[in-house]
């Protein structure tokens, strides 16, 4: 049975039906006639202060959730500012639907105002889009657009739509079926594929599970554990994937890469098998692509078939859900005992005794850099001191920068989807905003959003969305008064000609955050951090907490730009001892 209604509020129905609860958005001319429907629908909006936040605030409540993040612009402006959060979750493969509106169907192609070719731009920064300019055509864009955002390899889908669908009138039919001859899912991965990989797992003697955000995406955790306690194999997660095995469990080392540990860059190169598990072998994590795991067969499943082979070919690749995989993995290898002549069963078990004797000693020779200061609050004593009081279970976001990488090292994640932060695309101003998505999706959990001084400033106006919303994230920014990232590549690698990366003007955090209503401090001594973190975890509502920290500590280890990731730079350079005549 069908039912006559607006475009805007056939738009509102197709919502609800998706189980959206709240949406992040920004009004404007054409979208009036939608946010006249919301006025009194059940659907909570979030009025953001900035249309690229409401795309953060909506990956951050898909990357807490699982669930598609939705947000919405108007035209022209709106939806142009949209971008850079598409682009951040089509890196990072978030899904999200983005809604905007668009100019009278009669009017598109005649610059009118606030016009742009929304549909073109965002092209080639989404999974897919659609341009509405009928309204027949509408509920199924929206149905589709949930679909194709949730299934395969997640990301954002946009659907334009322009004013005349939104204040048209018909009659309303819903979608029960979404049929796309175009789109294929490969979900269960190829059983003779399986096989072989449980062979060379079984066959292996140094092997290394390589897990990333695809683990996540796929709701894989328990498989990914179970599949190391049938095999004792040791894990790196990426800087994607951190929380999808417990920072706490015996097998994880921790994360490789271009800022990862000396033990998981060191396990990469000597391994013997990688089992890849929904990554994509991205620069950051092998370096010079060429000298990568240089002794090692390569697993790799992953769910979309453009990733396998892309960057590395591998020796076992399968086009799979890696839930499902992994699930079929497990049994088989339970299933399946090793067979290999006798004697070679003792000499492997030895060979694994010994490899896991080789990463416990890499992990104790060149631990994380966790130093304090006794005048000045050290980056590594905010983490240390952070994930103190999360105890591996709070959700932080972060921006992007020193920061991030600190927080990745030294902060715990015992389960998934508690660290959300902007990886592939790297958007400075994510962390304060994918904060309130998070909050909003979870409101029951303590929310720390840590940001540097440059990031923070970029995201400054969501202080009134945290504020009118009552959410009680606490926001930390680690305070080194330079773009610190850029900063230490310039003082390393550019002869220290530190050009245009002094923050030298910070607002009063008291102040500020006083300005919206709510508490806020900064503070410069180590003594004062233990106890002003307390506060603002106490606190019941928001609370801006703003750390001066030194200025010239650099992130190690670090892997030179060009460099294979065991050519790590362990620590800041040493003087060379001149001879006395």
């Amino acid at each position: 049975m069908s039912t006559l209604m607006s475009g805007a509020r056939m738009l509102a129905e197709c919502l609800a039906r998706e189980g959206v609860d709240c949406m992040f958005g920004y009004p404007g001319g054409v979208t009036l006639p939608f946010y006249d429907v919301l006025y009194d629908h059940q659907i909570r909006h979030i009025l953001v202060r900035h249309e690229e936040n409401a795309a953060f605030a909506a990956e951050g409540y898909a990357r807490a959730t699982g669930k598609v993040g939705v947000c919405c612009a108007t035209s022209g402006p709106g939806a142009t500012n949209l971008t850079t959060g598409l682009v951040d979750a089509m890196m990072d493969s978030i899904p999200i639907v983005a809604i905007t509106g668009q100019v009278t169907s009669k009017l598109i192609g005649s610059d009118a105002f606030q016009e742009a070719d929304t549909f073109g731009i965002t092209r080639p920064c989404t999974k897919h889009n659609y341009l509405v300019k009928r309204l027949e055509d509408l509920p199924q864009a929206i149905h589709e657009a949930f679909y194709v955002a949730s299934t395969g390899r997640p990301g954002p889908v946009l659907v334009d739509i322009t004013k005349d669908v939104l204040q048209a009138q018909g009659h309303y039919v819903p979608v029960t079926s979404i049929h796309l001859p175009g789109y294929k899912v490969f979900t269960e991965g190829h059983t003779g594929q399986i096989r072989r990989a449980a062979q060379l797992i079984q066959e292996s003697e140094r092997p290394l599970v390589y897990a990333g955000g695809g683990i996540i995406a796929a709701d894989a955790s328990e498989e990914l554990r179970e599949f190391v306690r049938l095999t004792d194999t040791p894990v790196v997660n990426t800087l994607m994937g951190l929380g999808s095995m417990p920072t706490e469990h015996p097998n994880f080392i921790s994360m490789p890469g271009m800022h990862g540990s000396y033990a998981a860059n060191m396990a990469m190169t000597g391994a013997d098998l990688l089992i890849a598990l929904g990554v994509r072998f991205d620069d950051r994590v092998t370096g010079r692509l060429a000298a990568f795991a240089p002794h090692a067969k390569i697993i790799h499943v992953d769910i979309d078939p453009a990733e396998v082979g892309k960057n590395r070919n591998p020796d076992v690749p399968i086009v799979g859900d890696v839930k499902r995989v992994l699930s079929k993995l497990n049994k088989i290898l339970v299933e399946t005992p090793a067979e290999a002549p006798p004697g070679n069963n003792e000499t492997r078990a030895a060979a694994r005794r010994g490899w896991w004797h080789q990463i416990r000693e890499w992990k104790a020779a060149h631990p994380y850099d966790t130093s304090t200061s006794e005048s000045e609050i050290k980056p590594q004593h905010l983490m240390a001191e952070i994930d103190r009081l999360s105890g591996g279970q709070a959700i932080v976001t972060s921006d992007v920068g020193q920061h991030q990488m600190w927080a990745a090292q030294l902060i715990r994640f015992n389960e998934p989807r508690l660290w959300i932060n902007s990886g592939g695309l790297g958007s400075m101003g994510f962390g304060l905003p994918s904060a309130i998505g998070a909050q909003m999706a979870r409101p029951e959990k303590l929310v720390f959003s840590i940001s540097g001084d440059g990031g923070f400033q970029m995201a400054i106006p969501e202080l009134a969305t945290v504020a009118n919303q009552g959410l009680p994230i606490k926001i930390i920014v680690m305070n080194n008064g330079y773009l610190g990232m850029v900063r230490q590549w310039q003082t390393l690698f550019y002869n220290d000609r530190l050009s245009s990366v002094e923050l030298s003007c910070f607002p009063d955090a008291e102040k500020l955050a006083g300005a919206y209503g709510f508490k806020g401090r900064t503070i410069s001594k180590p003594w004062e951090l233990a106890a002003a973190l307390k506060e603002a975890v106490d606190e019941p509502g928001p609370y801006l907490l703003n750390v001066k920290v030194t200025p010239f500590e650099c992130v190690y280890p670090m892997v030179p730009a060009g460099s294979a990731i065991n050519e790590m730079v362990l620590g800041p350079p040493q003087p060379v001892a001149v001879p006395a005549d």
